[in-house]
């Protein structure tokens, strides 16, 4: 097979990265520093820098703050000590490849908010609303069911004027039935009670049916909604019911998948014209390279259905990972075929900006 040539990444527009998070606020050591770069904690005597994050992190972000690539990892962190947390945290970001970021803000962890981010790396922030973390706090402030679904409505209306899309983490539940449907007063208000009750206890929103029910409540704002596809025939099934219900009413669907979940949402992004599929790590601590992911979706559904989503956040390295990594699965798998002689050079470099930014910026309305 031709080398692939290096056509893309000097072409290609910084990215619109449609789903991630903000950043710590404060400065950290090397174990609280390699705790965000895997889930757990690491076997004793290793460490979470021997993993593809890891390695990842001394690969892309060393030379962004004046060091050389793969530099020891304590090497790396006395440097990002010696600038600190803000202003290495600026370095890389502005570095990074990113030009907006869409902030999921109902994280559990105080993280930096949309403008925050913007003012460190000089991007455009805005706000992904999380509707399960809404609807707790209108709970909290709310007597009775009635209340309650009254002052959510009121609030999901209100926050649309400025969000740009709004995200339900467990939404629209994984059972394909009510998912297909928006589900009835009766079961809503009954869910609603639930959720009251448990309030009192320091309980979370788990309640399918009010689940579902966000989710529909969010579709009436005309703002994007994306959903978070996983592993597993049951969840697969739900977002098909809800792609296929929600077919014609003018609000687009955005599903975000990790993994193995990518094949099934460039399938129903093909299937449906509302209905778009993020492409991008998600969860940057696994899944199967982005290269595979994106070449997969090439295959599957229109080139003006895919979009870029990191999951990143809490350290700016995985940020700029996450976008050198997609940068580079641009190159390699549109260049690639530019190299086969499958498509044109201008026509590959077409597609990687749409998937990059334009088709993002269209979708979300950012200009």
């Amino acid at each position: 097979m031709t080398d692939t040539p290096p056509l893309l990444v000097a072409d290609t527009p910084n990215l619109v990265d449609q789903y991630c998070h903000g950043l710590v606020r404060e400065e950290l050591g090397l174990a609280t520093f390699e705790a965000r770069l895997g889930r757990g904690s690491p076997a004793q005597g290793t460490t979470f820098f021997d993993s593809r994050t890891g390695f990842a992190v001394r690969r892309w972000c060393p030379p962004l703050l004046g060091l050389d690539p793969h530099c020891p990892p304590a090497a790396y962190l006395a440097r990002r000590r010696e600038l600190g947390f803000l202003e290495s945290g600026r370095r890389l970001l502005r570095a990074g490849g990113i030009a907006a970021h869409l902030v999921d803000t109902g994280t559990a962890e105080e993280l930096t908010g949309p403008p925050e981010l913007a003012a460190t790396g000089g991007t455009v922030a805005r706000e992904v609303v999380r509707l399960e973390h809404l609807a707790e706090q209108v709970a909290d402030t709310s007597g009775t069911a009635e209340a309650f679904l009254a002052n959510l409505s009121e609030a999901v209306h209100a926050v649309s004027a400025t969000a740009a899309a709004f995200t339900c983490l467990d939404g629209p539940g994984e059972d394909a039935a009510s998912a297909g449907a928006p589900p009835g007063p009766g079961a809503v208000r009954a869910a609603a009670a639930t959720l009251l009750a448990g309030r009192a206890a320091g309980g979370r929103l788990a309640e399918p049916v009010l689940l579902a029910h966000l989710c529909w409540v969010a579709l009436t704002t005309g703002r994007p909604l994306q959903l978070h596809a996983r592993p597993g025939p049951r969840r697969a099934a739900a977002l098909t019911a809800f792609a296929e219900a929600t077919a014609g009413l003018g609000t687009d669907v955005v599903l975000l998948g990790g993994g193995g979940p990518h094949d099934h949402t460039a399938r129903l992004a093909a299937l449906h014209p509302h209905v778009y599929a993020g492409i991008g790590p998600v969860d940057p601590y696994g899944g199967p390279p982005v290269r595979d992911a994106l070449a997969g979706a090439l295959e599957r559904a229109p080139f003006g259905k895919l979009m870029y989503a990191s999951g990143a956040g809490g350290l700016p390295e995985l940020h700029v990972v996450a976008a050198r990594e997609f940068h580079q699965a641009l190159d390699e798998v549109i260049g690639g075929k530019i190299a086969q002689g499958a498509w044109s050079a201008r026509d590959g470099r077409r597609v990687a900006r749409m998937i990059a930014a334009e088709n993002a910026r269209r979708v979300y309305g950012l200009g």
